[in-house]
């Protein structure tokens, strides 16, 4: 009674979640990747594996194939109940071919099915996940090759920090979004694993081969232990999975609050263009509201409060319970994460940057002066705490007389040269004084790996690009192994229903 009550209700959720668009489809919108769906794969698989294994006869192999076909065709009919519970399915199964093809549940249980189906879920919610960051990442590559030489400012603890280039910065996040592709690809070499023939948790007597369901129905092989199957895996596949969207949802918010931050200042100096991204106030005509950045940090908020909800879920349960085997809150913040990157590329894509703006912004301020110190050393031979000591001096003067770095006197830096170091004559000339000061120099005398320098920022859009388009072909292959399990499933499921005629 209470398993009935379990698959009823697991039937109503996901009813719900596909008419909320919360569940991925599957390869084609007809018919639709639910629990019918993958029931009948299982159904499939398992005929021809038991076939194979001596289980069932050929013979009888061809009545359970053709009632399983015409099950699944009934199914498929506009309208036609899809039942999300096997034994609802094998009731239907006997009225065409009687009770002999119940052979076909024969080493199985709802228990390893239910988890199968789970996986196949996740798998595909995951590859769609991943095809939509694929595309965002691809989009920050295109911005940031456009803007190799736009100078902007940095910033720590929320000061303006150094000069860098908006290239570099768009590359950070690319960096982050890299380690995402490469979470998401590792979670699903576990979550493709295949607990099918796991039964109930001790398998069973009878000699199927685990193996081949998992070739037959996609999967890259097995979660070994039975236990385990069911009722530990079903725990860290999910949220596994939900911890890398958690965490790709972080990126996106950091990157929403460097935007938000900009609209702070009357004249920012990059922000969204005018039009579906941003929205003017009913009351204030100046205003133009960053309505995207916002509905999108909400978004990321709520696919960061859904993949929680994965570890809540299964938190202080005992093995073997239902609370933390249903998939849909992890696939709801999957979906919301394909969104939150769809959203974010059209953010990327939205983006204008003024080069003049954000140069200026940098030159009113004191961020290269850890470059003066640095060229002191380098050049000079003056020890690095001598330097830094001299340019903090400089910036409090600037600071206080209101001027830019530019714009203090050379023979007022000597003053503060001698008195800093207690005597000692400046050793830079006045050429030499006012390139040290300058961001464009600064950046190109960067010499470390990953900085800010073109050199090293197109080698590193270089090395992005090579690292998406592998990232692109594996997303494909995975496909294209699912594609090609299933057409060889159907193969050998029709050679079975074929046989009787």
């Amino acid at each position: 009674m209470k398993k009935n009550v379990f698959m009823f209700t697991l039937c109503i959720v996901f009813v719900v979640s596909l008419a909320m668009g919360l569940i991925t489809p599957g390869f084609a919108a007809d018919p639709p990747m639910d629990d019918f769906y993958t029931i009948g794969e299982m159904n499939k698989a398992s005929l021809v594996m038991l076939v194979e294994a001596g289980v069932v006869p050929k013979d009888l192999a061809a009545t359970i194939a053709k009632s399983i076909k015409q099950v699944i065709a009934e199914g498929n009919q506009p309208g036609a109940p899809r039942p999300s519970d096997y034994l609802v399915i094998e009731k239907s199964l006997m009225k065409v071919g009687g009770p002999d093809v119940t052979r076909v549940h024969s080493g199985r249980s709802r228990q390893d099915m239910l988890s199968t189906t789970n996986r196949m879920f996740l798998r595909q919610s995951l590859l769609d996940t991943y095809d939509s960051l694929n595309s965002l990442r691809d989009k920050v590559l295109t911005l940031a090759s456009k803007n190799v030489d736009t100078i902007v400012p940095a910033y720590t603890w929320g000061v303006q920090a150094q000069p860098t280039t908006f290239a570099h910065y768009l590359l950070a996040l690319a960096a982050y979004l890299d380690r995402d592709a490469a979470r998401y690809r590792e979670a699903y070499a576990r979550i493709n694993l295949s607990p099918l023939g796991a039964a109930a948790l001790g398998t069973t007597s009878f000699p199927i081969n685990r193996d081949r369901l998992a070739e037959l129905l996609g999967f890259d092989g097995l979660v070994v232990n039975s236990y385990d199957a069911n009722h530990r895996s079903s725990v860290d596949s999910k949220t596994e999975f939900a911890s890398v969207i958690a965490v790709s949802a972080l990126a996106i918010g950091q990157f929403l609050e460097d935007l938000q931050t900009q609209y702070h200042d009357p004249k920012p100096w990059f922000y969204l263009s005018r039009g579906q991204l941003t929205g003017g106030s009913s009351i204030m005509p100046q205003k133009q509201n960053p309505t995207a950045i916002v509905r999108l940090r909400a978004l990321a908020s709520k696919v960061l409060g859904d993949a929680q909800s994965t570890f809540l879920l299964a938190h202080n349960v005992n093995t073997g319970m239902f609370d933390y085997r249903l998939p849909e809150q992890t696939l709801e913040a999957a979906q919301g994460a394909a969104t939150m990157y769809k959203n974010c590329g059209a953010i990327v894509d939205g983006l204008v940057v003024d080069k003049e703006r954000a140069l200026h912004e940098v030159e009113n301020d004191y961020s290269t002066m850890t470059e003066v110190a640095n060229e002191l050393q380098r050049e000079k031979d003056v020890p690095f705490r001598i330097g830094h000591h001299f340019a903090a001096e400089l910036t409090l003067y600037g600071r206080e007389h209101d001027l830019r770095p530019v714009d203090i006197p050379y023979e007022e830096a000597k003053k503060i040269y001698k008195e800093a170091t207690k005597g000692e004559e400046l050793p830079m000339t006045e050429a030499e004084f006012k390139a040290a000061m300058s961001p464009q120099s600064m950046i190109a005398k960067s010499k470390g790996r990953g900085g800010p320098q073109p050199a090293e920022v197109e080698r590193m859009l270089a090395d992005g690009r090579k690292t998406l388009g592998d990232d692109v072909a594996w997303a494909k292959m995975q496909r294209s192994r699912l594609e090609n399990a299933s057409a060889k499933l159907q193969e050998a499921f029709n050679k079975l229903a074929e046989a009787g005629n």
